[in-house]
């Protein structure tokens, strides 16, 4: 595949984040802080959220399995995980954990548990996009500046 090609597939790949809502201006704005002398910056900051926020999907199942939940506990594990998915701009997962926030702040433990598999479901999806744009990407070797999508 031909760079041009390629580099195509990537502002398509990229465009589409946008439209199905993963990612929002967050994402852009990270983009812009990748320069030459950091051309992985954004991957690099995504793989440390993936990583970070391992320890809080394990923290959180833990928490929800207590009996009886501490609803404070979950909150400030899910506020950890909702500013984290912030910084990148992981639009549907910071959503998910808005609501999850809610469910905490009601004390409502089965609204937690289901909201929960949904973050799950929302972050194993943006991992799996992300992969493969970055990949891509890496392929690609060094891109034009960030630009709104159209």
């Amino acid at each position: 595949m031909g760079s041009r090609q390629l580099h195509s597939q990537i502002s398509c790949m990229r465009e589409n984040l946008f439209k199905q809502g993963f990612l929002d201006e967050q994402f852009m704005q990270l983009e812009e802080l990748q320069d030459d002398a950091n051309p992985n910056f954004v991957e690099e900051v995504v793989t440390l959220f993936f990583k970070d926020s391992a320890r809080l999907i394990l923290n959180i199942e833990q928490a929800l399995n207590n009996n009886p939940q501490d609803f404070n506990k979950l909150d400030n594990f899910m506020h950890q995980f909702k500013g984290s998915s912030s910084s990148i701009g992981a639009k549907k997962v910071k959503n998910e954990c808005t609501q999850f926030k809610e469910y905490c702040r009601i004390g409502n433990g089965e609204g937690c548990i289901r909201t929960f598999q949904q973050v799950k479901k929302e972050h194993a999806a943006l991992r799996k996009k992300l992969e493969s744009y970055f990949q891509l990407v890496r392929q690609a070797g060094p891109m034009q500046s960030a630009s709104l999508p159209r």
